[in-house]
């Protein structure tokens, strides 16, 4: 017999306190300290200010923790400033915001049928593994636009790229994508393709024509940057609409609240915690020092629970008229994947309300994450449910 949880759907604000205090936080990360940014106007304007506080510094250093020790691949065009950074993403934008073609959504729809289907035959399942990993790695090969059978790969690779059940930062782990990618990169080489490998190293950025380790730093980004993220998104909209199932048979009945429901989780789950830069030069925010050459965050997490900007901030409101959430990143580094993640939640959310009358949360294992002082929920190492379909 099994008995139901609750309360999960809760995601406390673990920076509020502090950043209403100083507006400043601070963590350390292997040796490397960092000053947390966490109100929503400080983080824009830092996030903004690209010549003081620099994504191109050296490789994986920017990242939270820290992936210098694991890798010397710049990831492309996240840690490259402008004016290089433009060329890049004139280039990439395109094929990026290929989910918003018809063509594209009737096959993400598929996926998303097929996954909601399977979910119904099992008595339960983990929605981490069995339901957001493997719909995250099949709509990837979508985003690829390669071919379906690729994702078992990426599946049984685990929730985690860089992370085993014993580190937060795995080299060997790593090394699997690393080298799967070069691996990629070689058969595009000898047999191209209409796939993103193959279009990459047949395009041109900034005038020269993209190197392999140029491709490489792509690939990483795309499949690094868009796995935890859309993971934790998938499984915390689920576990807030196993306890708020009437806000789901809302969108059932006002499909045209959709699009603003999606951004509301979105905020108030904030996939992504913080992303880092490092200061060019001394510089200072809400009066507190910031020397060169030491590093910062952006705090997304703490940015969009901001009390001066969002009114009560911790609620879950659909209806919620302005929201400035910066989930996917801000100013230049704006998140690249940003329409492939919003499409995959708008039509799983949408489908979710066509299709399932009832979630049941069985059994929740909460993915705590330990950032100095702070300790916040970025989601689920696993969450047990089970649907009950209309």
């Amino acid at each position: 017999m099994t008995s139901k949880v609750t309360g999960i759907s809760e995601f406390p604000d673990a920076f509020a306190q502090q950043r209403k205090v100083t507006g400043m936080g601070q963590m350390d990360d292997q040796n490397d300290p960092v000053n947390m940014i966490l109100g929503l106007k400080d983080v824009r304007k830092a996030a903004h200010n690209c010549a003081v506080f620099q994504s191109g510094a050296k490789p994986g250093r920017i990242v939270i923790p820290s992936e210098v020790a694991i890798r010397e691949t710049r990831q492309i065009p996240f840690e490259v400033d402008p004016p290089q950074h433009g060329g890049f993403r004139e280039l990439l934008n395109p094929w990026f915001k290929r989910p918003l073609d018809e063509c594209y959504q009737a096959r993400l729809q598929t996926i998303i049928d097929e996954t909601i289907e399977n979910a119904f035959k099992a008595e339960s399942f983990d929605v981490v593994s069995q339901f957001a990993l493997p719909l995250q790695s099949k709509a990837l090969t979508l985003l690829l636009n390669t071919s379906m059978d690729k994702a078992q790969t990426w599946i049984d690779w685990g929730i985690h790229v860089f992370r085993s059940e014993d580190s937060d930062l795995d080299g060997d782990k790593a090394n699997i994508l690393y080298n799967y990618i070069d691996e990629q990169i070689e058969n595009a080489i000898a047999i191209p393709g209409d796939d993103l490998y193959s279009v990459l190293l047949n395009s041109q950025a900034n005038g020269k024509k993209l190197s392999k380790e140029e491709v490489k730093g792509v690939m990483i980004l795309t499949f690094a940057g868009g796995r935890d993220t859309v993971i934790n998104a998938i499984t915390n909209s689920i576990a807030y609409f196993s306890e708020n199932i009437s806000d789901l048979k809302r969108i059932d009945d006002e499909p045209e609240i959709l699009n603003r429901a999606v951004e509301e989780l979105i905020r108030y789950f904030s996939p992504l915690t913080q992303m880092g830069r490092v200061a060019t030069q001394d510089t200072s925010v809400c009066e507190h020092a910031i020397k060169a050459d030491t590093r910062v965050s952006l705090c997304w997490a703490s940015a969009n629970r901001d009390e001066k900007v969002f009114k009560n901030p911790n609620n879950v409101d659909f209806d919620r008229k302005v929201n400035p959430h910066i989930s996917f990143g801000f100013s230049h580094h704006n998140c690249l994947g940003a329409t492939h993640a919003r499409q995959i939640l708008r039509q799983l959310v949408l489908s979710l309300a066509n299709k399932v009358a009832q979630i049941e949360a069985i059994k929740a294992d909460e993915n705590i994450e330990k950032l100095g002082e702070f300790s916040r929920k970025v989601g689920f190492n696993s969450l047990h449910v089970s649907f009950k379909s209309k």
